[in-house]
């Protein structure tokens, strides 16, 4: 990354090109393309940036492929990501309601309907004061039948019963909520999933980070995450069984970690598994596949999977 001043970086010149120079470009730069023709309609889905960051793991330097490596091995790497976002997106959704149905349920039951809007309920650098602003402003925007009952009902609108909130605020403003309570309270909700209270809070964040990297539909298989979760304490969680927590294998341990330590997910718990596995065991054809993952040789032993 350039650290000059704005004015003192040149202009961007790169042309437009059209998909036939796409193709060529690639081309140039020793990619095999057998059928320029299909090359072209699938950069006219996928655009030619999208595709250059399914590349990279396949570049050897930068802009350079090495001989034999084919247009239908990035194509590879990009439906095997499309599939594993999938297989993400399906998990974190039920990962995200289990924690927003356990923290209403603890939080309500140990301070009330409204103790939320109560700072003391928090830790004292907390920022309440915002807080509630932005949980108000949630209420405002939603257009929820249960939110219009209680608007025109209840005197406390629009602040909201913990129970109910919990099912209109972000995913983003529940993790702040977490991270803001007395330490008590965060390890009874996080003792469910079997974590520390630290660990499950930088947990929360991270997975709202890799929520919103499949909402743009952006590129996981090899990406180093841009903020890593605390791993869980254990010899599972670290070398060898564990190579590091900042790239996709730690990710899905502690996903999986989570889908087991819900009690109305068994059976999801044990199929998602089974058709994460069948996607992982057929990785992109790329050097070092699985070191882009952070996964070991034999990653299906890891504990957390039996």
């Amino acid at each position: 990354m350039s650290t000059q001043p704005p004015a003192q970086r040149p202009s961007y010149q790169k042309p437009w090109l059209s998909h036939a120079d796409q193709v060529a470009k690639l081309r140039s730069r020793g990619l095999t393309v057998a059928d320029p023709a299909a090359a072209e309609r699938f950069l006219s889905h996928v655009n030619y940036y999208r595709f250059s960051g399914y590349c990279l793991a396949f570049e050897q330097p930068r802009h350079s492929f090495p001989q034999g490596v084919t247009f239908e091995d990035i194509t590879g790497a990009y439906a095997f990501d499309v599939a594993l976002r999938d297989l993400l997106t399906e998990a974190l959704e039920v990962i995200e309601i289990d924690v927003r149905a356990w923290l209403a349920y603890h939080f309500g039951q140990t301070h009330g309907a409204f103790g939320h809007t109560d700072a003391a309920n928090f830790f004292g650098r907390f920022d309440h004061a915002d807080f509630m602003v932005r949980l108000r402003e949630e209420a405002d925007r939603s257009s929820e039948l249960f939110i219009k009952h209680f608007r025109a009902n209840y005197a406390e609108y629009p602040d909201l019963p913990i129970w109910m909130l919990t099912e209109v605020m972000s995913f983003g403003m529940l993790v702040r909520m977490f991270r803001g309570m007395h330490r008590r309270d965060q390890q009874a909700i996080s003792s469910r999933y079997r974590l520390q209270a630290v660990a499950f809070g930088t947990i929360l964040l991270h997975l709202v980070y890799v929520r919103n990297l499949c909402a743009h539909h952006a590129r996981l298989w090899d990406r180093v995450w841009a903020m890593k979760a605390t791993l869980p304490q254990g010899k599972a969680w670290q070398p060898p069984l564990m190579p590091g927590n900042d790239r996709l294998f730690s990710t899905l341990c502690v996903m999986q970690q989570l889908l087991n330590a819900c009690p109305a997910t068994g059976g999801f718990a044990d199929d998602w598994q089974d058709r994460l596995h069948a996607l992982l065991r057929a990785p992109p054809n790329a050097p070092h596949s699985l070191a882009c993952m952070g996964m070991p040789q034999d990653w299906d032993q890891h504990p957390v999977w039996h």
